[in-house]
């Protein structure tokens, strides 16, 4: 049986590489828009799943905003380690810029015990102490999307960006559409999808396009 499969034979610093290109041949003759294809295709690369060329949405220019905002040293804040970890933090240290996630901390947990809210909830809380510049990519928790929509309200958050991409069935539709609904410059996955994953792939995604356009 072993012997009817045909891999390919591809070395392995050019799998990457190879992948790109068999899902720009997949694409065909879809157009993008030249700053937001990089992001298209590796949330798709990330997934497999070509239903992000329909489901990412983005503000008026979002690209643009948020390569700006990293130019000028913004740090992220995710709502996973998993995101934190797989965000490249070395090429946003080249602007100056951190990433944070505060789920994991004590006070965030006692915090969201005293209110009973969700760590996410407080977590977002917590960012509105950093005095810096931030760009916020959730993957996971819509809470958080919710809660970043009541601060930028309420005037006490003014994010440079939102890449909100959580996943799941439980006010995720929802949560992504308020943040639309704010004048925030904003990545949003419409729908279900999304995950950790794909929150990470965004950052990266925007700063690998930085770093060939700055060659």
């Amino acid at each position: 049986m072993l012997e009817e499969i045909q891999l390919q034979q591809v070395l392995p610093q050019e799998i990457e590489k190879r992948s790109f290109e068999i899902i720009t041949e997949e694409l065909g003759n879809v157009e993008l828009d030249p700053l937001q294809a990089p992001i298209i295709k590796r949330a798709i690369h990330t997934s497999a799943d070509f239903d992000y060329l329909k489901n990412l949405t983005f503000s008026e220019l979002a690209v643009e905003q948020f390569h700006t905002a990293i130019k000028n040293g913004a740090c992220i804040v995710t709502d996973t380690q998993m995101a934190k970890s797989g965000i490249n933090k070395k090429e946003l240290a080249k602007y100056g810029g951190e990433v944070y996630c505060f789920m994991s901390d004590d006070d965030v947990a006692e915090i969201a015990k005293k209110q009973g809210s969700t760590r996410a909830v407080a977590s977002m809380e917590k960012a509105c102490m950093l005095d810096k510049p931030l760009i916020f990519a959730i993957g996971n928790a819509p809470t958080a999307l919710v809660r970043l929509y009541e601060l930028i309200d309420e005037g006490k958050l003014h994010p440079c960006g939102i890449i909100g991409v959580p996943v799941g069935f439980v006010n995720v539709v929802e949560a992504k559409e308020l943040i639309m609904r704010t004048p925030v410059p904003y990545i949003v996955a419409r729908g279900r999808k999304g995950g950790s994953n794909i929150a990470a792939a965004i950052c990266n995604a925007l700063l690998y396009e930085l770093r060939d356009m700055e060659k």
